[in-house]
Formats: structure tokens, C-alpha cells, sequence
């Protein structure tokens, strides 16, 4: 009988991949919500549906800047800690503003909020494990030196 283990403890490696993947699929995440604000519903758009609901017509323009800047630092690996938690506040908002009352499926009628409650959870975790494998921060000096490396 072959008794071959399967080593189920994470090693510095593993964890160092699990954020690289963490990192990457929420930048990318990020990116494409802050490039859907600005080529599909327009900055305008995206202006008008934010006073729809009675914030600050600015807020979009917030928005969509931290998701585009985020998104393209986590895909970098620039400040993940930093970035990740800044961002919480962006899906806060959409979690409790605009998702909540739709039901738990994203696939209802104006999305539910599983969607930015599980980006919420990704967030802590890459806010917990940082920057990961092949991180820009950690290859260029003057980011080490800002502590935007992990």
C-alpha cells in the first residue's frame, strides 16, 4: 500500500502564494468595478446614480479613482496591506447602501450582497498575509524604505 503524505501545513512558500493569488484577483476585481464606472456607465453616470441614493455627486469620482489606483497597487504589489484596508470603506458603501436590500444573491435585481460582502473578507485577508511573491514593493528600494513592502 503507497502511503504518500500530502504536507497540509502551510510553509512561508505556500503563504507567500496564497496572498500572491489574493493580491491579484483583487486588484484585477478593483480595477475592472473602476473601469466599468468610467467606459460603460460613465463618470457622469456614475456621478447621477451616487446622488440617487444621496451621497455626494464627488464620491463617484473618490470611487473611482481608489478603484482604479487600487486595483493597478495590488496588481503591483505596492501598500497591500494599506490599499486593501482603504478600500473596505468603498464596499462598505456599496455593501450597505446599494446591495443590502436586494436579497443575498448578486444575481438579483440590482445585485445582492454576497458580491461585496466576500470582497469585504478577501480584503481582511490580504490586509492579514500583505504583499506576497513577486511584489513590486519588495524589489525596489525606495518602496522598502517607505514600509509599502511586506
Amino acid at each position: 500500500m503507497n502511503t504518500a503524505t500530502i504536507n497540509t501545513q502551510p510553509n512561508a512558500q505556500t503563504v507567500a502564494y496564497a496572498a500572491l493569488v489574493t493580491r491579484l484577483s483583487l486588484g484585477v476585481m478593483y480595477l475592472a468595478h473602476g473601469l466599468l464606472k468610467v467606459l460603460v456607465f460613465t463618470p457622469a453616470g456614475t456621478v447621477g446614480f451616487f446622488e440617487s441614493i444621496g451621497l455626494p455627486g464627488f464620491f463617484a469620482y473618490l470611487t473611482i479613482l481608489a478603484e482604479i489606483g487600487g486595483g493597478l497597487l495590488l496588481i503591483a504589489g505596492i501598500g497591500t496591506r494599506l490599499v486593501s484596508a482603504a478600500l473596505i470603506p468603498a464596499l462598505l458603501g456599496a455593501l450597505f447602501l446599494v446591495h443590502a436590500d436586494k436579497g443575498w444573491l448578486f444575481s438579483a435585481p440590482g445585485g445582492g450582497w454576497e458580491y461585496p460582502a466576500f470582497l469585504i473578507a478577501a480584503s481582511v485577508v490580504a490586509v492579514l498575509l500583505g504583499n506576497g511573491a513577486y511584489a513590486l514593493a519588495d524589489r525596489l528600494p525606495v518602496l522598502r524604505d517607505l514600509k509599502l513592502a511586506s
